[in-house]
């Protein structure tokens, strides 16, 4: 298969070209559209391409990692699409990273949008747990949150459209594992007022804190969760803050209330993508939810 000859962006003198080759980085640049993603390792390409295959437009992968992918490279030479295996120092350029995970999938990023009360209402309906992340501002671990949300089979994950938060970027993805084709991700630049919402369709909004919430402790559950019967106890949704700030004033007072994990005083808190997996376990999946009145997931 040819290589592709790649158009310079508007404005832009064509890249030099290294020992006969284009440039992998300046190549990819030049041809990567906004709305695009670099998928990098296995576990995120093969999820993407059991979920969307078409959404897949150009694949890159090292000798090693070839071996394992024969069936996609047949479907991509099947769909006419570009994929190649390329040196290792060819496809780090590609990934833009050093963990590429052996194989880097060019692929559509997709679109998210704010959930109507109508789609909120049939959630609360059919009891699902959401996480909702209020400024989380490093990738990394906005992805392993997603990643962790994914194997707890919560399913839908709200993210705020505030200029601090971090995006489902390539770092994301990455970090995640696939985990974020398992989740309907959904944004909103009014996150108080989406927060009022789930409230008023019967969400039992539970925000986390560093400090001054009711101590949670491993295994007991929210204190006073468990009276009710579980036809009784409403949906949860646990609110996620900002790694240095915290949760917004806002959406703190959205908040049905506050949880702080009761830990040593050795150290002053957990890493937000732990006390998220922490948080998740408890009160959306584990002996907390199972008093909300939602099953562990099976696996």
């Amino acid at each position: 298969m040819a290589f592709l000859r790649p158009c310079p962006a508007p404005g832009r003198k064509p890249h030099k070209r290294i020992a006969g080759r284009r440039a992998w980085d300046s190549y990819d640049r030049a041809i990567l559209k906004k709305a695009e993603l670099r998928l990098c390792g296995l576990p995120a390409v093969l999820a993407r391409w059991e979920r969307a295959p078409g959404s897949i437009h150009r694949l890159y992968f090292d000798r090693e990692t070839g071996r394992r992918v024969g069936a996609l490279s047949k479907a991509m030479a099947a769909a006419r699409k570009v994929y190649r295996c390329v040196e290792s120092a060819e496809l780090e350029k590609v990934a833009g990273t050093l963990h590429h995970g052996g194989i880097v999938a060019v692929a559509d990023a997709p679109e998210s949008r704010e959930p109507s009360e109508h789609e909120v209402a049939g959630w609360a309906k059919r009891r699902e747990p959401v996480l909702v992340l209020d400024r989380i501002g490093n990738a990394h671990n906005l992805g392993a949150l997603a990643r962790t949300a994914a194997f707890l089979a919560v399913p839908h994950l709200v993210l705020c459209s505030h200029p601090d938060a971090a995006r489902p970027n390539d770092a994301a993805y990455r970090v995640a594992e696939g985990g974020f084709e398992a989740l309907k991700v959904w944004q909103t630049p009014d996150l108080p007022g989406l927060l009022e919402t789930m409230r008023a369709s019967g969400y039992d909004v539970v925000g986390a804190a560093t400090r001054g919430g009711v101590r949670l402790l491993p295994g007991g559950g929210l204190p006073g969760a468990g009276a009710a019967s579980a036809g009784e106890t409403p949906p949860r949704a646990l609110v996620m803050g900002n790694e240095e700030h915290g949760l917004a004033r806002e959406v703190e007072g959205m908040c049905s209330r506050r949880v702080t994990l009761a830990g040593s005083d050795d150290v002053e808190s957990l890493n937000v993508s732990v006390a998220g997996a922490l948080l998740m376990w408890e009160l959306l999946v584990g002996r907390g939810a199972a008093a909300a009145g939602r099953p562990p997931p099976a696996r």
